[in-house]
C-alpha cells in the first residue's frame, strides 16, 4: 500500500532530486509524480508537507521587502514570557538584524489579558500581516513556536492559506517537532529529546522523569506515542511523556512507575512557557495537581518549573526552524 501510494503521489524528495544531496531536507519535501499533468487543488495540497512556500505570480514585479512573523500561543505569565518567547524571538532577530521581526499571539484571550494586565498589545497573526501589508512588506516568513504539528499549528497553516495570496511570497516553517526521521528526513523528535535531556536530573534506579505535554482532542495527539517510542529507542530509562488534556494521562503512567519500582519522580513540562499548566496543573498545591496525586500515591516529587524556551539547546532548534522558513523565502527555486 505504501509503495503504491508513493507511486501515485510522490516522485522523489525535492532536495535530493534537484540538488543531488543526501542530507535531510526541510523545505516542502515532496513533488507530484511527473505523470500527473493536471493536478487538482486537493492533490496539490495533499502533497505539500514540511516548510510551505507560495509565490504569487500576480505580484512578481513587486520590490522585495521582507519580514518575519513569529507565531506563538502566548502567555499571561510575564516572567516566563521574557525567558522563553521573548528570548527565542530575540535569538531569531539576532540572525536577521536588518529584518523586521514581529511576535504574534494566536490566543485572542491571552492577548486581551496581557493588554489588561500590562498594557501591552500583541497582535494576532492576522493583524500582524494586515499591518505588514499596509506598510509595504511583500515577502513574509511565518515561524511557529508550537511544539508539535497539532491544533495550534493548524491555526498557523490557516493563516498561511488565508494570507499567502496577499503577498508576493510567503513561507511557513514547521513546529519544533515535525519530521520523524522517515524518508531521509531529519529526526526532529530525537533531536528535541536530546536537547531536552540537557535539563534532566541525574537518575538512579528508583528515579523517574515525567515530561508533561499539553495534549489535544485532534488526531495529532498520536504524536506523543512517537515521542515515547523515541525516548525508549534512545535508551532513556523511566522517562515518560504524559499530557494534561489528552492521552497518555498521568493515570496511564502511574502503573508503569509502580511496576518499575520508582520511588522518586521529577516533573517537567515540554511546553514553550511555564504557565498555568506547569505552575498549577503540574506542580500546584491543590489536591488534584499532578504533584499532589503522585505524593498521595506514595512518591517523592520534585518539579522543574521552566518552559523549554529557557533551554538554550531548544531555542537553537527553534532558530533552525525559523531559518528553514527564511531560507525557503530567499530561495529562487
Amino acid at each position: 500500500m505504501k509503495k503504491s501510494w508513493k507511486n501515485m503521489l510522490v516522485a522523489s524528495l525535492v532536495c535530493s532530486a534537484v540538488l543531488g544531496i543526501s542530507q535531510p531536507c526541510t523545505e516542502a519535501a515532496y513533488q507530484l509524480n511527473p505523470e500527473v499533468k493536471n493536478a487538482t487543488m486537493a492533490l496539490k495540497s495533499a502533497s505539500q508537507i514540511g516548510v510551505l512556500k507560495y509565490e504569487n505570480p500576480a505580484l512578481k514585479d513587486q520590490a522585495d521587502k521582507d519580514a518575519i512573523v513569529v507565531m506563538t500561543f502566548g502567555t499571561t505569565f510575564k516572567d516566563t514570557r521574557v525567558k522563553t518567547i521573548d528570548a527565542t524571538v530575540q535569538a531569531i532577530q539576532q540572525q536577521h538584524p536588518g529584518t523586521k521581526v514581529v511576535t504574534a499571539y494566536t490566543s485572542h484571550i491571552i492577548i486581551d489579558r496581557v493588554l489588561k494586565k500590562e498594557g501591552i498589545k500583541f497582535p494576532t497573526p492576522e493583524e500582524a500581516l494586515d499591518q505588514l501589508k499596509a506598510d509595504g512588506y511583500s515577502r513574509v516568513a511565518l515561524v511557529s513556536l508550537d511544539v508539535i504539528p497539532g491544533m495550534e499549528y493548524d491555526y498557523d497553516k490557516g493563516v498561511y492559506e488565508n494570507y499567502k495570496e496577499k503577498f508576493k511570497k510567503m513561507t511557513l516553517g514547521t513546529s519544533l517537532m515535525y519530521w520523524q526521521g522517515q524518508e531521509g528526513q531529519a529526526d526532529d523528535v530525537s533531536e528535541t529529546i536530546q536537547a531536552l535531556s540537557s535539563q534532566f536530573p541525574r537518575q538512579g534506579k528508583e528515579d523517574a522523569i515525567l515530561i508533561m505535554a499539553h495534549g489535544t482532542p485532534q488526531v495529532s495527539n498520536a504524536y506523543y506515542s512517537v515521542i515515547q517510542a523515541k525516548i525508549d529507542e534512545m535508551g532513556y530509562k523511566n522517562v515518560f511523556v504524559y499530557t494534561v488534556e489528552g492521552w497518555p494521562s498521568l493515570e496511564t503512567v502511574l502503573p508503569k512507575l509502580k511496576k518499575n519500582g520508582v520511588k522518586h519522580v521529577t516533573l517537567m513540562p515540554i511546553m514553550m512557557v511555564a504557565g498555568d499548566h506547569a505552575n498549577n496543573d503540574m506542580a500546584g498545591s491543590d489536591k488534584d495537581s499532578h504533584k499532589s496525586i503522585l505524593e498521595a500515591a506514595g512518591f517523592k516529587v520534585d518539579a522543574y518549573i521552566h518552559g523549554i524556551g529557557e533551554n538554550p539547546q531548544i531555542r537553537s532548534l527553534y532558530v533552525k526552524r525559523a531559518e528553514d522558513a527564511w531560507n525557503a523565502l530567499e530561495s529562487n527555486s
